[in-house]
């Protein structure tokens, strides 16, 4: 059974900082996929950054050059370091693991991040 368990939510200032953690057990962590999800009340849930299983990242627009996601193969965790934080990356964060040779996916429980102004 996969496991995703995310951690490094929190309260920031606008301009702030934090880092995401997920930690994924009962996987192949290798051969993933994994991505982070943000849902902000009334929208839908919409991709910010992903990292392939070769260490190829892919980021959302309005976060490039602010957020890098990054893996840890030896841990089976994938990252999220959030800098110059915005209220509009105010949202529930979640951790989504994608087996890159069935497309099977798993998602975590989520981690809520609010940025005040």
């Amino acid at each position: 059974q996969v496991q995703l368990v995310e951690s490094g939510g929190g309260l920031v200032q606008a301009g702030g900082s934090l880092r995401l953690s997920c930690a994924a057990s009962g996987s192949i962590f290798s051969i993933t996929t994994m991505g982070w999800y943000r849902q902000a009340p009334g929208s839908q849930r919409e991709l910010v950054a992903s990292i392939t299983s070769g260490g190829r990242t892919n980021y959302a627009d309005s976060v490039k050059g602010r957020f890098t996601t990054s893996r840890d193969n030896a841990k089976n965790t994938v990252y999220l370091q959030m800098n110059s934080l915005k209220p509009d990356d105010t949202a529930v964060y979640y951790c989504n693991l994608l087996y890159d040779f069935n497309k099977i996916n798993y998602w975590g429980q989520g981690t809520q991040v609010t940025v005040s102004s």
